[in-house]
């Protein structure tokens, strides 16, 4: 994956969601922030893309359970193939959204420079309500009542998320 198949030239904030196999978790954020980025029309403001830490799900779609709760609400994440971040991404995003502890310790690790590493952010953070939370629960090893809970998570944070970069990035769309 390229950064110019995933992001146009003219993005001006790129993001990357990061979870564990890039199958659940960092799919339904992709798939919901590109929706509030389109309905918003700031596609050409904002680059989203999705990464896992590991490489075992590498080509595959997204778990049924996670594609399966992103239809129920009116999303379709059925393009999405799994990939796992590269640390040479670091140069080209402005923030790394990570899931929950473990990928922020592997993705600080892989960062070699302090901008890198203050680039990668819990997503809970930005959601006042849920940041106790600290961490989105991993849905892989449970049922599909778990993946749609944590795509309410998810929204309501992302929802955040783009509240809180939205203003910059229409100051930068004229």
């Amino acid at each position: 994956m390229t950064f110019e198949r995933a992001f146009g030239e003219s993005a001006l904030f790129r993001i990357c969601f990061v979870c564990t196999g890039n199958i659940c978790r960092s799919p339904m954020a992709e798939t919901v922030f590109k929706s509030m980025v389109k309905q918003a029309g700031l596609e050409k403001g904002i680059g989203v893309m999705s990464a896992g830490t590991g490489d075992w799900h590498v080509g595959e779609p997204s778990d049924d359970r996670t594609l399966a709760a992103l239809e129920a609400h009116g999303h379709n994440g059925s393009g999405h193939r799994a990939r796992q971040f590269d640390p040479s991404w670091f140069a080209d995003l402005d923030l790394v959204v990570v899931f929950d502890r473990s990928q922020e310790r592997i993705l600080k690790a892989w960062a070699t420079t302090e901008a890198d590493r203050s680039k990668v952010q819990l997503l809970l953070s930005f959601d006042s309500e849920q940041a106790p939370l600290v961490d989105v629960p991993d849905p892989y090893y449970s049922d599909a009542a778990l993946f749609d809970q944590v795509l309410g998570m998810i929204t309501k944070a992302c929802a955040a998320l783009f509240r809180q970069i939205k203003p910059a990035i229409r100051q930068g769309v004229t």
